[in-house]
């Protein structure tokens, strides 16, 4: 058929299967909240540190679904339209992970040495840091403009992509239109959310690269999440009858992009420290190639670029549903690497490489929260904008 005057939103409901798997998923968060909770008394410390690790986790998928949504509406592509609405999902969850962030404000002392006195009193570099910058209401006040930026942008794509539930609107040039300054907004707020929440674990640090490092992180981790639940949905109507091998192929051409882009700058990082070779540089490589740590980084570029380069360079792999969706998978856990590689190091252990439970509890424990609450935000509406511009041509294969 070559034009649909009138769809029905109830076609287009998201299966059931989603609402299992978000009770499912509020059930092991709930059970490893009480977990953590137990590390909170035991060992505060280790747990503002896992805590770090599985907020940038989470805001990960949430800002990467932003960026993602930001991408799609500059490209305007069929591949785009047929995950929308699954990343709109995860993108919503930036409230919650707005709320999450408010315990920072107890564990600031526990993570960061310019906020703890004893460590201001023994450098006057820290000091100056301290009263120009990195203080606890700076920190704080700061986070909250960049929440806010992120709530705009949300706000406004969400809801214009809502608006394409009815016939004869146009808010898809509105998108559009605020894609191209959403772009510049995203990557400047991510780059000192990166500053501030990261990079300043080693105060006497720094790396003009480092926020693109976690940008396209970010963006890795939205397209292969949002890869696993549309290959979950395919398995169902309305999904099973929209998504096909193209569709696979693009997200899986998208990841082997961000893998290359992340090996691109996580490379250039290093070359420049090498090149600069000053003390203040090389602190951060240093932390890391001994104690057990520099096999860690060995792995890193095994993990999280040559398996997945090596693996997405084939073509048929990424048009098998049952591939590349372990493909995707695979990634996911390999970003949780990656950070664990950015962060943890930081807090110097005489005995070197460490793992504790909490590392694995606490990450695991919000994850289920943000899936949770990704699962409801995805049932809210149709799988598909109705009325987008490109919603005619993604159906009309599976009529014909």
């Amino acid at each position: 058929m070559s034009t649909l005057t009138r769809l029905n939103a109830a076609d287009f409901a998201v299966p059931a299967v989603i609402d299992k798997i978000g009770r499912r998923s509020m059930v092991v968060g709930v059970g490893a909240g009480i977990l953590a909770l137990i590390g909170v008394v035991t060992a505060p410390d280790q747990f503002y540190r896992a805590y770090l690790l599985a907020f940038m986790l989470c805001l990960g998928l949430s800002l990467g679904s932003l960026g993602m949504l930001i991408i799609i509406h500059l490209t305007n592509g069929r591949w785009g339209l047929v995950i929308r609405r699954i990343l709109e999902a995860g993108t919503k969850n930036f409230w919650l992970m707005a709320v999450l962030f408010v315990p920072f404000y107890f564990g600031i002392p526990h993570l960061y040495p310019w906020a703890r006195e004893a460590d201001r009193a023994e450098s006057e570099n820290l000091r100056w840091i301290h009263s120009v910058f990195l203080d606890r209401p700076q920190y704080m006040v700061r986070a909250a403009i960049y929440f806010a930026i992120w709530g705009m942008l949300t706000y406004f794509f969400t809801r214009w992509s809502a608006e394409q539930d009815e016939p004869g609107n146009r808010s898809h040039k509105r998108s559009s239109t605020l894609a191209g300054p959403g772009a510049l907004l995203f990557g400047f707020t991510l780059t000192f959310a990166a500053v501030d929440w990261v990079m300043s674990l080693l105060y006497p640090w720094t790396s003009t690269i480092y926020g693109l490092i976690f940008l396209i992180g970010q963006l890795l981790s939205a397209v292969c999440f949002a890869t696993v639940i549309a290959v979950v949905l395919s398995r169902y109507e309305p999904m099973k009858s929209i998504l096909n091998i193209d569709h696979l192929h693009d997200y899986g051409k998208w990841m082997l992009t961000f893998t290359m882009v992340w090996a691109y700058f996580s490379f250039s990082q290093w070359v420049i420290m090498w090149a600069g070779n000053l003390p203040e540089e090389i602190i951060w490589y240093r932390m890391r190639l001994h104690g057990g740590w520099q096999y860690f980084g060995l792995f890193l570029t095994f993990i999280n670029f040559f398996i997945p380069f090596i693996i997405l360079l084939s073509a048929q792999i990424k048009k098998d549903k049952s591939r590349i969706v372990w493909v995707a998978v695979y990634l996911l856990f390999a970003r949780f690497y990656d950070l664990y590689w950015l962060i943890m190091p930081n807090f110097e252990n005489k005995a070197g490489f460490y793992f504790h439970w909490l590392n694995l509890v606490v990450p695991v424990a919000m994850g289920g929260f943000w899936l949770a609450l990704f699962c409801r935000n995805l049932q809210g509406q149709p799988i598909l904008p109705l009325y987008a511009p490109l919603t005619t041509a993604v159906l009309e294969p599976a009529h014909e």
